[in-house]
């Protein structure tokens, strides 16, 4: 296929003079300007589109790319850069793109693109594997087709789809950004600071860490369907819960994303504002590093606690997650065992039953696995959302006898330690964009050698029987036969507690009376989608 020629002399799309000039055609084309600033409580870690698959970053990348296919509010698979799509072969899928669509600097986007940008999510240093973890190849059959080729039949790659962000190739040519990002190594590129999408919104001014202030893009193709009216959005970051109410009580802010579980009550009584809140489909879990001899930082030498089944059975039983959720969680909480929801494809009622809360059962676990004393270990968690939830792992752990020493980490600087593999025992949350099973056992629960460079299992579990699950899940066409198999799978995790599942977040949203917004159990924001008075 013939490359389409650009012209890339002044079109660096960023956070410019240029992105100033899209601010004014933007408020040309809408007479009646509508701001919208929501606050959340971690930034976007970088704007490379494919270096790490986390949910701050998503919420503001999605607002400037996009995807072949689209999970509108409903959480529906939809038309997104595809108008549609086919199984043509078992192997392969056929995309057939949105003619007339064109990036944010005014250049066509095309199949070129597609292959690229997939291509690009392929690379040993793109955190977006998991999305593209079956693909053996991308070809564009003219400048609208395009076939996802793969190496088994996979019925999820539509699903799969809703999150490979869409690149310009040429774009990322001239700005030397053809790789994703090194996100764990902290590598710093163009990508990381500018953006050049096929979105309803550019961005004009960002302070990392701060305000990132978004316009909407005139060159977008849906601008005439677009249900929303929102013309400027402020995404504000504000680490402090207390000061993020505090902003939407004021006036600040039109909406709270990650709202404080102990400020919902007292944001339901104030009859300017509104609670919407549902469980999101994110589970937070521990991981337990296993895949080592010694664990850093323990008092214990020569050997790795976590190694031996028993102790990990008494964490199990030592956590008492009914008494989190009433007490810290404050009801925002589902306990759980499993390691996706009842949202996700693949969920079995008969796995989500945990060990019961049992101290006793758990110290006596310890004396058998020859730790009558207990023992310490460093403990990780991010800010954010469960950093209160880690406190309370650690207290109801030390009264078992294993003093968990807790140490919470900026955002991005726990994400990195992950990716590096670092921690010894840490807590993650872990949503399922593609709504399938398949997603969290391949990032997650698969040894390192079967899921490559998506893979987030760093505390390093390894079972030869799972990974042996995972092609025949792949390649299974029958849904009943392949929910079986999911199941196989999850079981044999569950047996070994490869990780310990805790709870399901429950996700409430806050925001002013006057701004009409959907309420996803993905946590995404689709700001093309919010209507304000």
């Amino acid at each position: 296929m013939t490359r389409k020629n650009r012209l890339w002399s002044t079109v660096l799309w960023g956070t410019g003079a240029l992105g100033l000039l899209v601010a004014g055609a933007a408020a040309a084309q809408a007479p009646q300007p509508r701001l919208f600033r929501m606050a959340t409580s971690v930034d976007a870690a970088t704007l490379d589109p494919h270096a790490t698959n986390a949910l701050f970053t998503y919420l503001v990348v999605s607002q400037v790319y996009e995807t072949l296919t689209h999970r509108a509010d409903d959480l529906k698979v939809q038309p997104g850069l595809a108008l549609r799509w086919e199984q043509v072969e078992p192997t392969r899928w056929r995309f057939h793109l949105r003619p007339g669509v064109k990036f944010a600097g005014g250049e066509a986007f095309d199949s070129d693109d597609v292959v690229f940008s997939i291509t690009r999510a392929l690379a040993p240093t793109s955190n977006y594997g998991i999305f593209v973890d079956t693909v053996a190849s991308v070809e564009a059959r003219d400048a609208l087709t395009v076939d996802v080729v793969t190496r088994v039949p996979d019925p999820v790659v539509p699903d799969k789809m809703t999150r490979v962000l869409m690149m310009d190739r040429g774009w990322s040519e001239a700005n030397r950004a053809t790789v994703p990002q090194n996100f764990a190594q902290r590598e710093e590129t163009f990508t990381v600071r500018n953006a050049s999408g096929t979105g309803p919104y550019v961005i004009r001014t960002r302070e990392t860490d701060q305000r990132t202030v978004m316009v909407r893009n005139p060159n977008w193709w849906g601008s005439g369907q677009m249900a929303g009216n929102v013309t400027e959005y402020h995404h504000i970051t504000l680490t402090s819960d207390a000061t993020r109410v505090a902003a939407l009580l004021s006036g600040e802010v039109d909406m709270v994303h990650v709202v404080p579980v102990q400020d919902v009550a007292r944001i339901q009584r104030d009859p300017r504002l509104r609670i919407i809140q549902g469980q999101e489909n994110r589970t937070v879990w521990l991981g337990l590093r296993q895949d080592v001899e010694e664990l850093a930082g323990s008092d214990v030498r020569g050997r790795n606690p976590f190694k031996d089944l028993r102790v990990r059975q008494a964490i199990a039983h030592a956590l008492d997650v009914e008494a989190m959720r009433r007490t810290t969680l404050r009801g925002q909480g589902v306990p759980t065992a499993s390691m996706w929801t009842q949202f996700v494809n693949g969920w079995s009622e008969d796995l989500d039953r945990r060990l019961p809360h049992d101290p006793a059962k758990a110290r006596a676990l310890l004396t058998e696995a020859g730790y009558p004393n207990g023992f310490s270990v460093p403990f990780e968690c991010p800010t954010g959302t469960y950093d209160e939830a880690c406190q309370a792992v650690a207290g109801m752990l030390a009264r078992a006898g294993i003093r968990a020493q807790l140490n919470i980490l900026p955002n991005a600087q726990f994400s990195q330690r992950i990716r590096r593999q670092e921690p010894m025992m840490y807590a993650l949350s872990w949503g399922v964009p593609t709504f399938d099973a398949s997603y969290t056992i391949r990032a997650v629960m698969a040894s390192r050698a079967v899921g490559g460079a998506a893979t987030w299992n760093a505390g390093g579990w390894s079972n030869p029987a799972f990974d042996a699950l995972i092609p025949r899940i792949d390649s299974e066409q029958d849904p009943e036969a392949r929910r079986g198999l999911i199941r196989q799978a999850h079981a044999l995790h569950n047996a070994d507690l490869g990780h310990i599942p805790m709870y399901h977040m429950m996700i409430p949203w806050a925001h002013r009376a006057g701004v009409a917004v959907t309420h996803r159990a993905d946590n995404q924001v689709q700001v093309r989608e919010i209507r304000v008075d």
